[in-house]
């Protein structure tokens, strides 16, 4: 890059010779744009793969670019430009990649001395992460990258901090010194949200960049800190309440003890992207607190259930939102369920659906009082494990209904199609019901943990678990590129195979341009997925 001023008498002639790459005088104008740049004339030239270009340039008042700190300016821009453009097609969604680079020049742009941020970016490392992050989808940069801007820069440049994941007594210990210096209990819940949104950017950005390879890595990761965080804003909102009306007693004055239950994919320790966080809150009985402004004990805990799913703020619908609709009765039951009211709905000759029982399957205590979890999860056991062999046919029924309400036809859906995803999970959840009773080792919430169970205890194949552990894994991918690109836990549509979106997809999977090859994957995995549900259940 060479800055002439001699050459020109009216502009700044802005030489620059390099190797030739998509779209960079493109993008190169557009942030000159943003600078308040303007490009008199052009001469472009080019000698097999390397071009030599001259921009004549001036500022907004038609001057010369004759100031020392704004020709820094214009060459840092152009390196930046010119190496983000090379990286391009490596990104896997390279239009994404340069719309968003050129919101987020806006951005760097706006900040006072961005030269000197400019320097530690110019790293071939740092480029190439930020290219794959700015590629990887638009919902990503729209919803998430954009917000969380100063974190994303310290992230990109210092790749090695996301190469160890943090452990869950550290999160947990770390979050509460955060709430400990919050003045205020609203002062205290934004501490936890911007402490959730940091440590969940920070996650995403170790899967992306390729930190947590191994399978179920991921999972764990998020789960830790969904976990840490459902308990410190359930503690906050407890003593909150309980400074205000007591603790809550039995009628026999003894503590009413609470647990808050994980279900769903965090019961399994299985969240990916834009999952949400499915809870029930079980207390003990009836009674009242003992505090100058007693209530019911129901009503405190209806109060505490309410403030903690508020307190946990979710950016985006079904991003790391609570979700309580899995407790008894859904939404016509109440928000806190008794212990009484937990044995009735469940045990055998309740009113609950064969489906609901078998979603406790997955049922774990993760905040509360420990002892009381540990009963719930003996009640589980009675209710799931009591010795009858899974009802197939009402599992084939519910099947029948989610494919048609939620299948659009002639469309396959990752999760709800057959072969999907929840046949994976009904087929081991079957086997679990079926065969639990007799070996408690298959008790287990995490569907990968029951299938080497099911598999160590001679129920699986190794042929069987060989090829079902590969169409889980396959299936769990495939749906988290997916939640990566739509942005919510409902839109798992593959788009079709013909389609731009559809190649898009085949190289965020890694598998580079051959999107015939995701295709042959994915109805080698669905139909094994089929046949061993008609074989084993």
């Amino acid at each position: 890059i060479d800055i002439d001023n001699k050459r020109s008498p009216r502009a700044t002639a802005l030489r620059i010779e390099t190797v030739d790459t998509i779209g960079f005088l493109y993008e190169f104008s557009n942030a000159l744009a943003l600078r308040g740049l303007h490009i008199a004339r052009v001469n472009i030239g080019s000698s097999g793969n390397r071009v030599q270009d001259t921009l004549y340039i001036t500022n907004a008042r038609g001057k010369k670019i004759t100031n020392p700190q704004e020709q820094r300016e214009l060459r840092a821009a152009a390196v930046l430009t010119k190496h983000f453009t090379h990286l391009l097609p490596n990104a896997p969604n390279p239009e994404a990649a340069l719309l968003s680079f050129r919101e987020f020049l806006q951005t760097l742009f706006s900040r006072p001395n961005w030269p000197d941020q400019f320097v530690s970016l110019e790293q071939p490392h740092a480029l190439d992460a930020l290219a794959r992050l700015l590629g990887v989808s638009e919902f990503l940069w729209n919803d998430f990258l954009r917000m969380q801007y100063l974190n994303l820069l310290p992230m990109v440049h210092n790749t090695g901090a996301l190469a160890a994941a943090t452990s869950k007594d550290a999160l947990r210990a770390e979050l509460q010194a955060a709430l400990q210096a919050a003045p205020t209990g609203k002062a205290a819940r934004k501490a936890l949200n911007v402490f959730k949104d940091r440590e969940m950017f920070r996650i995403d950005m170790r899967h992306i960049t390729g930190q947590t390879a191994k399978f179920g890595q991921f999972s764990a990761e998020l789960t830790n800190l969904a976990e840490v965080v459902v308990e410190a804003a359930y503690l906050l909102c407890r003593n909150e309440l309980t400074a205000r009306y007591g603790d809550p007693r039995l009628d026999n004055g003894a503590p009413n003890p609470m647990s808050v239950c994980a279900l769903g994919k965090c019961g399994g320790q299985e969240l990916g992207f834009a999952s949400d966080i499915e809870l029930i809150f079980i207390y003990q009985g009836s009674g009242q607190t003992n505090g100058k402004n007693r209530i019911a004990a129901l009503e405190f805990y209806e109060k505490l259930v309410t403030a903690t799913a508020k307190a946990i703020r979710a950016k985006q619908e079904g991003i790391f939102e609570v979700d309580l609709r899995l407790r008894p009765y859904g939404s016509a039951g109440s928000l806190a369920v008794s212990l009484a009211s937990f044995q009735r709905y469940y045990a055998p000759d309740g009113p609950v659906w064969a489906y609901e029982r078998q979603a406790l399957v997955k049922l774990r205590p993760i905040a509360g009082d420990e002892t009381f979890g540990k009963r719930l999860l003996a009640l589980r056991d009675r209710f799931v494990y009591s010795g009858e062999a899974f009802d197939a046919a009402a599992m084939r029924s519910i099947r029948e209904r989610q494919i048609r309400h939620l299948v659009r036809p002639g469309a396959f859906n990752a999760k709800h199609s057959p072969g999907g995803l929840v046949d994976v999970e009904y087929l081991v959840q079957g086997l679990q019901i079926t065969h639990g009773a007799q070996n408690p080792a298959l008790r287990l919430s995490n569907t990968r943990q029951a299938m080497t169970a099911l598999h160590q205890a001679g129920i699986l194949s190794d042929e069987d678990y060989r090829r079902l552990r590969e169409a889980h894994i396959f299936l769990r991918r495939l749906i988290n590129a997916l939640r990566m690109v739509h942005g919510n836990a409902k839109d798992l549509t593959l788009p079709p195979a013909d389609s731009e979106e559809f190649a898009f997809l085949a190289r965020r999977l890694n598998y580079g341009n051959h999107t015939a090859r995701l295709s042959q994957d994915l109805n080698r995995h669905t139909g094994f997925v089929q046949e061993i549900n008609r074989r084993l259940l």
